[in-house]
């Protein structure tokens, strides 16, 4: 128990999410992201994909009022790595290892092994949102750890932790805006005649190599569908990390908990699934998240990942996609450079003036690239 006095909103530490009930969590969370629901956090927990074991403790900080009732939450885990983060710290852990300090466990606000933005203060009242953040300091500082961290914030969320002096650092992700559009061929009209020809020839072609692609959400995602992305996965997730992160037993219990905020994009070729790609459907917001595949066909990455969730995004009238961390390649298909924010704490004040001139140096050079970017895109002038 983190205590509170007057006030302000007392603190206690959950070891799993699990150990508050899905209704008083959902509350404080709300409908609008899947990443900050009871459902998806506690897939991860107990399929053993975000676990102690696996170097993810869960250390959720929940405030409650006076006579118990839950007013707040931030979700946590303590690291005992820097994998599954994508805001990438390993120059800090390595310089404040070679100063002879240990940079391990640490603490991290973030949804594990996903890139994507999420509330994180999930309260509605200032003073307790302003708690939590001070709670997640005393949580470092009590228990001598190197840094806490909060990563993919909303802009709300981040000016509660720069108002507490909490450091920022800057990356880029690639979005796409829907603005009006019904889907992809609708899109391909805001693009100039070279840009739209090219992406036309590149659907076509993808969807000339096979023989149909499924949208699979509800209960239309069977195990057998899930066994055959997992084999997609493993491949992918292998090759890029060298061992996958989230087990099995995470995409089943997905389509238990969560199948309607789901969505999976499948292309089927000689009667079997050969590629699909993992989307999360949010209120406003399609979320990608992982694709694989088990045959190499040019352009299908582009076609199930980016080209099928405009149609998706246009079929459900979203207003966005957010197509996961990195990926140049994005600009040229419409997805625009975006900002994202995190937010670090140091206790220490020779590390953390260290890391502070590191992020002033650091950040021109991000915004500069963004807007290179955003130069090439592919939109008709005017």
């Amino acid at each position: 128990m983190i205590g509170g006095q007057g006030r302000e909103p007392a603190i206690r530490l959950l070891s799993r999410a699990a150990d508050l009930p899905a209704a008083a969590w959902d509350r404080l969370a709300g409908a609008g992201n899947p990443f900050s629901s009871y459902a998806f956090l506690t897939a991860l927990e107990d399929s053993g994909s975000a676990t102690a074991h696996a170097g993810w403790q869960p250390v959720h900080l929940l405030a409650e009022s006076a006579d118990g009732t839950p007013t707040g939450l931030l979700p946590g885990y303590l690291k005992s790595h820097s994998q599954g983060e994508y805001v990438f710290d390993h120059g800090w852990a390595n310089a404040w290892e070679r100063a002879g300090h240990r940079y391990y466990p640490k603490l991290q606000h973030a949804t594990p092994f996903t890139p994507a933005s999420a509330p994180k203060l999930l309260s509605a009242d200032p003073l307790v949102r302003a708690r939590l953040v001070a709670a997640s300091e005393t949580l470092a500082r009590n228990n001598a750890l190197s840094s806490a961290h909060a990563t993919f914030l909303g802009d709300t969320d981040a000016e509660i932790f720069a108002s507490a002096g909490w450091l920022e650092r800057n990356d880029i992700q690639f979005h796409w805006r829907n603005d009006g559009f019904s889907g992809f061929a609708d899109f391909l009209g805001a693009l100039s005649s070279r840009k739209r020809k090219a992406l036309r020839r590149e659907r076509e072609a993808a969807l000339s190599a096979i023989d149909e692609i499924e949208w699979l959400t509800g209960s239309d995602l069977t195990e057998a569908a899930w066994d055959s992305f997992w084999a997609f996965y493993q491949d992918t997730s292998s090759r890029k990390w060298g061992r996958p992160y989230l087990t099995r037993a995470f995409f089943s219990l997905i389509g238990e908990r969560m199948a309607d905020r789901v969505m999976l994009v499948m292309a089927r070729k000689d009667g079997r699934h050969v590629a699909g790609a993992l989307n999360f459907l949010g209120a406003e917001c399609l979320y990608g998240r992982q694709w694989g595949c088990i045959e190499d066909i040019p352009f299908l990455h582009f076609e199930l990942c980016y080209h099928q969730a405009i149609d998706i995004a246009g079929d459900r009238k979203l207003a966005r996609v957010e197509a996961g961390a990195q990926g140049a390649h994005k600009v040229s298909r419409g997805y625009q450079p975006v900002l994202t924010r995190s937010m670090h704490y140091l206790p220490d004040p020779g590390f953390r003036a260290a890391v502070a001139d590191y992020l002033e140096r650091e950040r021109p050079a991000v915004e500069a690239e963004a807007r290179a970017l955003a130069e090439a895109l592919p939109f008709r002038a005017g």
